[in-house]
């Protein structure tokens, strides 16, 4: 018996098939792409170029060396040092600040008012952050951190608010209910709603700020990133590549410590 053919599918009812305005969604991003590929002078040329001077640069890497060790310890040290203080700081400043963006807890005024201030602190790249306190306080670590604390206030702000906002109103009614002030109410409704997620946020934000203390310290912001600088200034190359792997050792060590917190927090 000849196997019976599979019913034809409508048109109108394939999952995958795109009308005229996806299509031409797609051809005018396409177009775009080409359009500023010809604008920022993108050649196969320059690409095999850059293909051989970035092997010749490589093969000037290896070995790495790790001396003066003196210089890659201190800058090691001092990048450390950023990360923790900018973590602290930018805690401690984004969660009143979130708790004032929650729009279920705050009136429209003061979120917005709020909202306002976290947009601004994260609409500017770190670096960019960095280079207005390098100007303003100086070079060094000082920068460093007012720079990252500023990145933090930006990123702990916004999930702390959105985090806040998620939460079950009920418990909240609940303990209202009672006759209890507007602190115990953050205290017994809405901190255990969102402490675990909290911790995840500031987990997260001590690895970024570690990763991030590298690269300020590129515009003089203090930390490692300072000494990777100085290293491509005078073509120590090998001294390069020592620098970049004890970076990749110490995030991995961050992101080991991450997770042990995690594992803690969630036992």
């Amino acid at each position: 018996m000849a196997a019976l053919a599979p019913p034809a599918v409508p048109p109108s009812v394939r999952p995958f098939r795109m009308g005229w305005a996806e299509r031409a969604g797609w051809l005018l991003l396409l177009l775009l792409c080409a359009w500023a590929a010809s604008r920022i002078d993108i050649s196969w040329a320059r690409w095999l170029t850059g293909l051989d001077n970035g092997a010749k640069f490589f093969d000037r890497m290896f070995p790495p060396v790790f001396s003066p060790r003196a210089e890659l310890i201190k800058g090691l040290v001092e990048s450390l040092q950023i990360a923790v203080l900018a973590t602290a700081a930018g805690l401690l400043l984004s969660l009143p600040l979130g708790l004032l963006a929650a729009r279920n807890l705050m009136p429209g005024w003061v979120s917005w008012a709020a909202r306002f201030i976290i947009t601004v602190c994260r609409t500017f790249h770190p670096v960019i952050v960095a280079i207005v306190f390098v100007k303003a306080v100086g070079f060094g670590a000082l920068a460093g951190v007012a720079a990252l604390t500023v990145a933090s206030i930006g990123f702990v702000g916004k999930l702390f608010a959105e985090a806040i906002e998620e939460i079950s109103m009920k418990q909240i009614e609940a303990v209202r209910a009672t006759g209890a002030s507007f602190a115990n109410v953050l205290v017994f409704a809405v901190v255990p709603q969102v402490m675990f997620r909290f911790i995840g946020f500031m987990a997260y934000l001590a690895d970024s700020n570690l990763r991030n203390s590298a690269i300020v310290g590129l515009v003089g912001a203090g930390g490692i990133g300072g000494t990777l600088f100085a290293a491509f200034q005078r073509f120590d190359y090998a001294f390069v590549a020592g620098i970049l792997l004890c970076i990749i050792a110490l995030i991995m060590v961050g992101e080991g410590l991450q997770l042990a917190v995690k594992k803690v927090f969630k036992q």
